[in-house]
């Protein structure tokens, strides 16, 4: 019913509320167990159940584009749900680690999670580009906004480099793509569920997110107003409306 909004519960699991699956927004229900690991020993309850979907979007997207130790990588939508998750794993991953934001709180979340912040309302792409890798682009380039936003990516990528999105439903000029030999990975983490395909894969994930989190080098964010099962319809407006901080989660006794 509610596919944006995360319930807590007793493990972590990335399952239901697509196609036929059973929904997951219900105080219990029927779970593919490849799909499931026990959460991290760390953190809360409420805070391993906002991991998994921006978690696992943001692992695939990475590990696709190879972001490695010594690299330079750069984060659209930094303080966002799969963004600022994206941010501290390319940083556990050994990146030097930039991200674009354009406001107060969002600057301050990512400088808090460690990364150096860039005001995208007033630097352009070359501007930032230039003061930060002088002048030569950014090894990787993860993109959880997405659409026209491409094009800055493509702008903000080193020759030969790497962009990661999680929206590129749309049509673009590849031209400027083509010209410095860029390599576009589409991330799409639904896959394994609804083409019951590789679903194994995700399980492994959760698990290394779980030992990334418990070493102290991931922390989800959740949004502090809480919400009950009975407020399902209270939380969706929240999430939908922009005033939400992180992610929303509904608790359950």
């Amino acid at each position: 019913m509610y596919p944006a909004l995360t319930l807590a519960t007793k493990c972590i699991v990335a399952a239901g509320d697509l196609a036929d699956i059973p929904r997951a927004l219900a105080e219990y229900m029927v779970a593919d167990a490849r799909l499931v690991a026990l959460k991290p020993k760390t953190i809360s309850m409420r805070e391993a159940a906002a991991l998994p979907l921006v978690g696992i979007t943001a692992y695939e997207g990475l590990t696709r584009a190879n972001v490695g130790k010594g690299q330079k990588v750069l984060v659209h939508g930094g303080s966002g749900g799969v963004g600022h998750v994206a941010l501290q794993l390319a940083r556990s991953f050994g990146a030097e680690v930039y991200s674009a934001g354009g406001g107060d709180k969002q600057t301050a979340l990512i400088e808090a999670l460690g990364a150096t912040p860039i005001n995208y309302r007033s630097e352009s792409v070359e501007d930032y580009v230039a003061k930060h890798t002088n002048g030569n682009g950014f090894d990787v380039v993860f993109d959880s906004v997405g659409g026209a936003n491409l094009t800055k990516s493509f702008g903000a990528a080193a020759l030969n480099g790497q962009i990661a999105t999680t929206v590129s439903m749309l049509e673009l000029d590849l031209n400027p793509m083509h010209f410095k030999g860029l390599s576009l990975h589409a991330v799409f983490m639904l896959i394994p569920m609804l083409h019951d395909y590789k679903r194994e894969e995700h399980g492994h994930i959760l698990l290394e997110l779980a030992k990334i989190v418990d070493s102290g080098q991931l922390r989800p964010i959740v949004d502090d107003t809480p919400f009950s099962l009975e407020d399902a319809g209270k939380a969706h407006d929240h999430l939908t409306n922009g005033d939400a901080i992180g992610k929303v989660v509904i608790s359950v006794p």
